[in-house]
This record gives C-alpha cells, structure tokens and sequence, in this order.
C-alpha cells in the first residue's frame, strides 16, 4: 500500500516575559514599548511587493490556461525553469505558474470533497479530463504534461485529506492511487524531453510519497535534483524530511545524506549544506535533533550567512533559531540541549544582521514552516508573525529595555541609546 507523509507541526512560541503594546507605524516600522522602560523599534520589509509578485504569477498562470494559451504558459514555464529564477524564499517561478495552470481544478476538487452537498453537484474528474485533452493536443511538449502530472499528485492528496491512513475510506484511498499512479506514468514522459529540468525532478521527488516501492532510492532522487538546482535550498529541506524514519529513509542515512550534500555542495553553501538538510527534519523529529552534530550545524548557518547575508534569510534563520527550534521541548533531554544549542544562535542572528522584520517569515517559523498548513487569512497570518518576532526579539533584548534602553534596528546595525 501507499506510505502516505505529509508534515505537520504544531504552532509554539516562545513566552513575552513583559505586556507590550505593539504597534505598526506609518513608516513602515514595527514598535513595542514597555511601560516606564525602553521600547524596541525595527523598520517593516517591504514584503508586500513580493507576495504581490508570487499572487500576480499564479494568477497570470491561471488566467493563461483558461484562455487556452497553453504554447505561451509553456514557454513561460520552460524559461522560468532554465533560468532557475525564484521568489526570494526559493519558491521556483515555474512552479507558481504550473500551479496557476491547475488550479482551477483542484481547488474545485478540494472544495467538493469538503462539502456533501458540492460533490454531489461536481463531476470530479470532468476537469482533470480537461487537462489530459489538453496534454493530448501538445504531445511533446514536457511542460504541459508536467502540469497534468502534477495536478494528479494533487488530486491524489485531495483524496487523501486529513485522515489516518486506518481510517481513509476505499473509495478515497484508491482515488488517491489511481491519481498517483497516473503521475507516475506521465512522467518519464517529462524526464524524456527535459532531462535537466529542476522542475522535473522536483515532481519526481514529490512523487515519492504515492510510491509503492519498498526499495525507493529517495537519496538519489534528492541528489539528481540538488545537482539540477544547487542554490534553492528548498530541495535540500524536503530530502531532509523525507528521509526521516517516518517517511522513507532512517537516522543514519539523513545524517550520512548530509553529509554528503555538504560535500558536494562545499562550494556553494560550505557547511551549509549540512544545515540545510537537517533543518526541517530536527524540527519535525527529536531523536533526529538528538543525534545532531550541533557544531557543524552552527557553522553551517554561519556559512549560510555568510554567503546569503539578505533580510529574508536572515529573518527565515533568526526565526527558527528563535522560536522553530523551541517546538518540542521537554520530550527528549539529549534533544533539548541541541535546541537549547540552535536556540542561543538566534542572538547574534538578531543583534549582529538583523535590519528588519519580515512579519510572513516569523509566523511560517511558528508554525514549523509546515508548507501544508492552509492559511486563510495572510493579513491575520502575518499579524501572528509580527507578535511573535516582537516577543520573541523583545525577549532577547530582556535585560537592555528594563534598564530603560531604546534598541533600534538600522539598515546600518543594531543602535542602543538611553530612552
């Protein structure tokens, strides 16, 4: 049968030890001050622009397959793709684009199948059946095809949902099959064509968790990819996961694995490579953060750094070290003296680049960056953000506000002054 995965990571954080009165002034900046004490000030990224820029991308994706114009969505898609170009989080533009193309269909699936009265209504595979004419239209053209394959992968997950694997009903579990396995067949039909695509090989990675295989080489997947498409540290994450016992692989292979990528990726990333597949997995699983070589993990977020100094990611890193990392405490002693470790670098990720707030990133930390968490509103989302990042900035700062100091964030440092 299917090993299903799908991370999932309960939403902590980290304690404000002061009431604060957060503010979001008209310039652009964050502020939470304490009574009769000093008050904390960071500018606000400009971050809009960028969502704004991701939103414009799936919608233009979208609004190109229902004007039928296929040829120039692929030819968007195939560009985006060679030229590896990316939001600044590493989401892959291609990607934003595919995900337009389909989504008219599966979000009408995914509505249907969470409402009685809407699946009764809705001919489930009447816009799949769409696109796979479409696909027939353009037979050689691997773009296209990459759109239906994906589609089915997340059609399949539709059918999948929230339930245990025990509980899923017959029907919806081999719904699920059927749509994995027919992105399975589709393709190689891709790889045939575009052989180089990090795109490609980013669906046949995803593809995994719908395998029925017991001899899955998920390391050599991840490996084709990462050498595709080096720099996106997206890719080094997700082999990360999946190498977990829970999915596909065991502690000592996503230890070996990182190592592994750390080497072959010296150049680019340093240690960071290292760092980069252990990321998520140690949030998810605390005997993987146990067994942790803490010391080169630390070196590697400061290679990381170094090499990658803009906001995002150092508000991506200073987020994690300060509140991710924290999730799971009190399950695993060996564990929480690693966190406790990671814990201690948010300090001079904060104080040492820190220039200013990206509110989005801070709350996906809180959440464990669980990419499957649905996310209803993105202003309230990014609100939860702001308090978070200001709480657990002002918890750093414990000692400095009390005595009456006003630490403000510049683009040039961090500036303490008598309030």
């Amino acid at each position: 049968m299917f090993r299903f995965f799908k991370a999932r990571h309960a939403h902590s954080s980290l304690p404000y030890p002061h009431p604060a009165q957060e503010l979001c002034a008209l310039d652009g900046s964050a502020t939470a001050t304490l009574p009769d004490k000093g008050q904390l000030n960071i500018p606000l990224g400009d971050i809009r622009a960028e969502d704004l820029a991701a939103h414009e991308t799936i919608e233009h994706g979208r609004k190109l397959a229902r004007q039928d114009q296929w040829s120039d969505l692929s030819q968007l898609m195939r560009e985006a793709d060679e030229a590896r170009e990316t939001t600044p989080d590493g989401t892959p533009i291609a990607d934003l684009l595919a995900f337009g193309a389909r989504s008219d269909v599966v979000l009408a699936v995914e509505h249907a199948l969470s409402d009685v009265n809407a699946l009764r209504e809705y001919d489930l595979l009447s816009g799949i059946s769409e696109l796979e004419d479409e696909m027939r239209a353009h037979p050689d053209d691997p773009m296209i095809t990459l759109v239906v394959a994906l589609a089915h992968i997340d059609l399949a997950w539709a059918w999948r949902g929230t339930a245990t694997k025990a509980t899923l009903p017959p029907l919806h579990q081999s719904r699920c099959a059927a749509h994995f396995d027919r992105a399975a067949a589709l393709l190689p039909k891709c790889r045939a064509v575009a052989p180089n695509s990090p795109m490609v090989a980013a669906a046949g990675c995803a593809l995994l968790a719908g395998q029925r295989k017991s001899n899955l080489r998920v390391a050599d997947e991840y490996e084709r990819l990462i050498t595709l498409d080096p720099q996106n540290q997206r890719h080094m994450r997700a082999m990360g996961t999946h190498l977990l016992p829970r999915c596909f692989g065991s502690y000592e292979e996503l230890e070996v694995q990182a190592l592994r990528n750390a080497a072959r990726t010296q150049d680019i990333w340093g240690a960071g490579g290292y760092t980069w597949v252990q990321f998520d997995a140690i949030a998810l699983d605390e005997e993987a953060c146990a067994r942790l070589d803490v010391e080169y993990f630390l070196e590697g977020l400061h290679d990381i750094l170094h090499r990658r100094p803009d906001q995002p990611t150092v508000n991506m890193l200073s987020a994690y070290c300060a509140i991710t990392i924290q999730n799971g405490l009190g399950l695993n002693d060996k564990a929480d003296q690693v966190r406790a470790e990671i814990h201690e670098a948010a300090n001079w990720l904060i104080r040492d680049h820190l220039t200013e707030l990206h509110p989005l990133l801070w709350a996906h930390a809180a959440n464990g960056f669980n990419n499957s968490a649905r996310i209803n509103s993105p202003e309230r989302f990014a609100a939860r953000g702001h308090r978070d990042a200001l709480r657990a900035i002002g918890d750093l700062f414990r000692e400095e506000l009390r005595s009456g100091m006003d630490v403000t964030f510049t683009p040039s440092g961090l500036r303490l002054s008598q309030h």
